[in-house]
């Protein structure tokens, strides 16, 4: 599958790291190469931002009211339509940042895994339960395993 990519930066914390946006667009290609065939070129949207806005954001969208690292919001594609955009991926600076630090990993590595984990859930794939789970963090490794980057479940 090929996907058009739009990387939004709207938070200056990201100005810390100015190669933020290749790593999204290469993370995402590479899950995109794993994920399956598609036809035609959806998009995919990636918002990085920061704790603040990706709150409003999960309180919003999923009642809960706190900060997190990732959200995904598939698109519902219309019956019978070409699926025009796959949905849309925020990211959020402080707390990407702070789970780098404690897990001891590159921040960038963790920016293509979330990437990556994004852009799984926006084609489907989901890990509510272990066997879904295992589904997911597997094909995330083989993915990130191509971009050299190690398991990000396994430091």
């Amino acid at each position: 599958m090929s996907v058009e990519i739009d990387v939004i930066i709207d938070s200056n914390l990201w100005q810390a790291l100015p190669q933020a946006d290749a790593i999204v667009r290469r993370a995402i290609a590479a899950a995109a190469i794993h994920s399956g065939s598609s036809k035609g070129t959806p998009e995919v949207a990636i918002m990085l931002t920061d704790d603040a806005d990706i709150r409003i954001l999960n309180r919003q969208w999923r009642k809960i009211d706190k900060a997190t690292n990732v959200l995904s919001f598939p698109a519902t594609p219309m019956p019978g339509a070409p699926a025009e955009s796959l949905g849309d991926i925020a990211i959020a600076f402080e707390t990407l940042q702070r789970e780098a630090s404690d897990e001891g990993k590159p921040f960038e590595n963790h920016l293509s895994h979330l990437a990556v984990h994004g852009f799984l859930h926006l084609v489907g794939y989901d890990h509510e339960n272990d066997e879904d789970a295992e589904e997911m963090e597997s094909l995330e490794r083989k993915v990130l395993a191509d971009l050299d980057i190690p398991d990000p479940y396994f430091p």
